[in-house]
């Protein structure tokens, strides 16, 4: 019988890059600049949702709306202030040996970003992805992230059934939409959120970065044939 290989779904930024505080900071200079007041340590806890998403729970915080005009030009600042620190942004330990032995084991993988599609083909240009790697952006799906849209349709880019898939992300809400897929999570801790917050929002396993888990893919049913 055909041993069965897990398909990884992987979120994007600071789970294979190092990014996730330059779009925290990003968005504390797009959030100062429209007078807006909001601790760098609120604006984290957000990072890893969809735009939209991701101003509405900044909204909540302050207790108070902003108008549709006014939230369009808060993510135009955000994305000119994140372009600005770019050339900070680099590949997590692990991440390119991580993605070459999926390769070479014969473990298919994609990737899943709440992010836009001209902002991730910049990001995706320091990994070196190979052109048959599924690669789903917020512009594909109706809803991002905490809900299971993009990992759902990277699955299916694959052709790998959502309930033999692993999530890998490293906030609570890659985790929360990968149990609402119905896929299993695992949590890295590259993106600042802290073990206890990963497992408890459904991660079954968590790692230090991309080269703690590829250190240990055989926890997560990924072992090379001959061994």
């Amino acid at each position: 019988m055909a041993r069965s290989v897990p398909a990884m779904l992987f979120d994007l930024d600071g789970t294979l890059v190092d990014s996730v505080y330059q779009h925290v900071g990003a968005w504390h200079d797009a959030l100062t600049s429209m007078n807006v007041p909001l601790s760098v340590w609120r604006i984290h806890r957000k990072v890893g949702m969809s735009g939209g998403l991701f101003v509405r729970g900044l909204m909540r915080e302050l207790g108070r709306e902003l108008d549709p005009s006014t939230a369009i030009e808060l993510r135009r600042r955000h994305a000119t202030a994140y372009a600005a620190r770019f050339h900070e942004v680099v590949p997590l330990p692990g991440t390119r040996e991580l993605l070459a032995m999926l390769t070479q084991l014969g473990a298919p993988w994609a990737i899943a970003t709440s992010g836009s599609r001209d902002v991730a083909d910049r990001t995706l240009a320091l990994l070196d992805i190979p052109a048959h790697v599924p690669v789903v952006t917020r512009d594909e799906v109706e809803h991002a992230k905490p809900d299971p849209d993009l990992f759902l349709r990277a699955a299916e880019r694959l052709g790998a059934r959502i309930d033999q898939s692993i999530v890998v992300g490293d906030s609570v809400w890659d985790l929360l939409a990968a149990r609402r897929a119905g896929a299993l999570g695992v949590g890295l801790l590259s993106g600042g959120y802290g073990f206890d917050e990963l497992q408890s929002a459904g991660a079954y396993r968590v790692y230090d970065d991309p080269a703690d888990l590829l250190a240990h893919l055989d926890e997560v049913g990924i072992r090379d044939p001959e061994g």
